[in-house]
């Protein structure tokens, strides 16, 4: 078997417990990739010579008793909006072909520390937005795979790479593990720093991880949580032990609340059938809900605050480049101008009262049961429609997508699953438990 088949856990104690070497995993990564890649498109740089010399580095470390971190030797994927002081960072966009930071990005820095081998950087959209990139859906390169973590989600679909770092604005990171079939994860706003990525929305731009189980994923995450003074959304704690309880045992069979949300006429009919089939098979693990009324009115209030905040922090790019912007992102940014300061502060302050009328349902229930997306991945010509993800990432609520369904066409659709802020731990065991109980 080819260690690029292995997971993220699997390869970190395989490397841990000197039953495999990093060069040897990253070697079938590389070769991996140099047959899947032609078609995929996943990779927006990627030195074969300097993955392997990080490789070499690491086994040689662990030869000479050094101290090594849960993810030693591994390699990983980031998402060419986080910066990295060896691999160019381009934002997927023409404006800034050959930009080199001298600095890692906190997430980058801290899977360096964890020991963590960068494989190169993963496509993303232009300006992690809409209008898409070269990638294509590794189930049927005549699919898109969303967007706009689009390379991170394909690369680690196609056993490319174990585990791959992508951020979510609106629905960039579950909408593409949805659509290509992993599993997607976006903590709770703020649990890991965005120090060093691309600024889009400080209000609404999470970090977040693909992999292939929720283990890994995880794992992933706990690596990547933090503080950082840099960024004003986090905060001093401990790290997470989020991989030890992703795998444990709940102690009592999670309850769900199957909430189709204001946008369910958006789903089509097969992604609604195989809902209704999961709520059946949960039986009286399931109940469905209706939010409460102000929630009709989050995904206004979050395009208003992610075009306001866009246009902001892109104003200056727009000035200097914005004939090399596309059409799409242009008008967002023009949109964003039009926008009264009243209804911006209005929509800023509107998650929060939401979160608490959220407070109540978690109370009772484990966590949200919804889809990631409204069905199977459509043409490449789109990333697909964010509609599911939009209300969790206005809310800063931690979110999970795991591919439990497929569509009319084979494909697959993700099962995503939402949990109260800073409850992250518990909503990743509820998803490993979905996995294990029902996804067999």
């Amino acid at each position: 078997m080819s260690l690029s088949a292995l997971g993220l856990a699997e390869a970190a104690a395989a490397i841990r417990d000197g039953r495999a070497r990093s060069v040897d995993l990253v070697q079938d990564c590389l070769a991996r990739v140099g047959e899947i890649n032609p078609s995929v498109q996943a990779w927006a740089h990627l030195d074969g010579e300097h993955v392997l010399r990080q490789a070499e580095a690491a086994d040689l470390a662990r030869m000479k008793g050094q101290p090594i971190g849960p993810l030693h030797g591994v390699p990983v994927g980031i998402k060419d909006i986080f910066d990295t002081s060896d691999y160019p960072t381009e934002l997927g966009s023409p404006a800034w072909a050959g930009r080199t930071p001298r600095y890692d990005a906190f997430a980058v820095a801290r899977l360096r520390a964890d020991g963590a081998i960068i494989m190169g950087k993963t496509v993303t959209t232009e300006y992690a937005y809409f209008y898409p990139g070269k990638t294509r859906n590794p189930h049927n390169p005549e699919r898109t795979p969303g967007g706009s973590s689009s390379g991170s989600a394909a690369a680690v679909a196609s056993f490319m790479v174990p585990g791959a770092i992508g951020s979510q604005t609106n629905g960039s990171v579950i909408r593409p593990a949805s659509f290509c079939g992993t599993v997607g994860f976006k903590p709770t706003h703020g649990l890991i720093p965005r120090t060093g990525a691309l600024l889009l929305s400080r209000a609404l731009d999470h970090v977040g991880v693909f992999a292939r189980s929720v283990e890994d994923a995880a794992l992933l995450a706990e690596s990547l949580a933090g503080f950082d003074e840099e960024d004003p959304d986090t905060w001093p704690v401990a790290r997470p032990p989020f991989a030890a309880t992703a795998v444990s045992e709940p102690p009592l069979p999670p309850r769900f609340a199957f909430v189709k949300s204001p946008v369910w006429d958006q789903a089509d009919a097969a992604t609604q059938e195989a809902f209704a089939e999961l709520a059946e098979a949960l039986g009286e693990n399931v109940t469905e809900l209706e939010l409460p009324s102000g929630f009709q009115r989050a995904v206004d209030m979050h395009r208003i605050v992610m075009e306001v905040e866009m246009a902001h922090n892109l104003h200056r790019d727009y000035e200097k480049h914005g004939r090399q912007m596309s059409q799409q992102l242009r008008s967002l940014i023009e949109r964003g101008h039009g926008h009264k300061a009243v209804d911006y502060a209005a929509a800023v302050a509107g998650a929060a009262p939401l979160n608490v009328g959220l407070e109540e349902l978690f109370n009772e229930y484990d966590a949200i049961l919804t889809p990631a997306a409204p069905g199977e991945a459509p043409s490449p010509e789109t990333t697909g429609n964010p509609i599911f993800n939009t209300i969790w990432t206005y809310l800063g609520t931690p979110a999970v997508t795991v591919p439990l369904l497929q569509g009319e066409a084979g494909l697959p659709v993700g099962v995503q699953l939402v949990g109260k802020r800073d409850n992250d731990a518990r909503l990743l065991r509820t998803a490993n438990w979905l996995v294990k109980n029902v996804g067999g």
